[in-house]
């Protein structure tokens, strides 16, 4: 692994648990200054704990609820006026609803808390960001992705369905951001089936992937931190990750058309002009 840090600012969604407090405690042992972002403060504080006595630094925390995109927009308000600078932005926050739910913002909880908001998040900070690095899912085979309809999962419901579109939402992304902002190295991983909080708390996740072997946290996270730290010329912009490889994703999460048309039914959205 190349060492780019050197006292880099890492921003690190859903950092409470699982994955990005694993990514977040292994940056923070390379040296990184890292700021944790999360929806329960009680959580949140037990992750710096962590942080703190595994590194010996004290990182930085911000609140914010993906299903309020208003919580959102204060959390980019709150970055942007305490950092100059992002080195690294690590979307990884990610939410599944057993049931159909609907946010206060008006989408399904899936499509709004692991794409529309990071994608919110994301183009409010651009001018500040130096990399991008989003958590996918290999389970974006199950997505149905429609950008002229983002609510359409909440018809015929299924969990996996709603989870995998959302996913194929964060790979589609993660390209369209490459070919637009061609000055920031953005790529998408997925992390593997891991024994995490999140998983933890699903039932038909934890049924549907009994057959599969768990990783740990720590294991999840190491594409995430290898994409932080990795050359850009040793990586494809844009590109799937998993195990530390380029993988190709399923076709549906290919098609730079379709892409397009997500960025621009995410900017409307969200309520960004351009």
């Amino acid at each position: 692994m190349e060492d780019l840090t050197g006292r880099r600012l890492v921003v690190v969604t859903g950092a409470s648990s699982g994955i990005g407090l694993a990514a977040a405690v292994s940056l923070a042992c390379r040296g990184d200054q890292v700021v944790l972002v999360g929806r329960d403060p009680a959580r949140l504080q037990a992750a710096a704990e962590r942080v703190r006595e595994t590194s010996g630094a004290r990182p930085e925390l911000f609140r914010a609820d993906f299903a309020v995109l208003d919580d959102v927009r204060g959390l980019a308000e709150r970055l942007r006026a305490a950092y100059d600078r992002i080195d690294v932005l690590a979307n990884n926050a990610g939410a599944i609803a057993l049931q159909p739910l609907t946010t206060v913002d008006g989408f399904e909880l899936s499509i709004q808390a692991n794409h529309l908001a990071p994608f919110l998040l994301t183009n409010l900070l651009a001018d500040r960001v130096g990399r991008i690095v989003v958590t996918a899912s290999g389970a974006h085979r199950f997505g149905g992705l429609d950008p002229a309809d983002l609510n359409k999962p909440l018809r015929r419901y299924r969990s996996m369905g709603a989870y995998g579109t959302s996913k194929q939402a964060n790979i589609l992304f993660a390209a369209e951001a490459a070919r637009r902002w061609p000055h920031i190295p953005t790529h998408s991983f997925h992390p593997g089936v891991v024994r995490t909080r999140f998983a933890n708390d699903s039932r038909l996740v934890a049924f549907g992937m009994r057959i599969l072997p768990f990783r740990s946290p720590e294991k999840g996270a190491e594409t995430l931190v290898w994409l932080a730290n990795q050359d850009r010329a040793r990586l494809v912009d844009g590109g799937y990750y998993a195990g530390r490889q380029l993988r190709r994703p399923y076709r549906k999460a290919t098609d730079p058309q379709l892409a397009a048309r997500l960025w621009a039914a995410s900017m409307k959205a969200v309520g960004i002009d351009g």
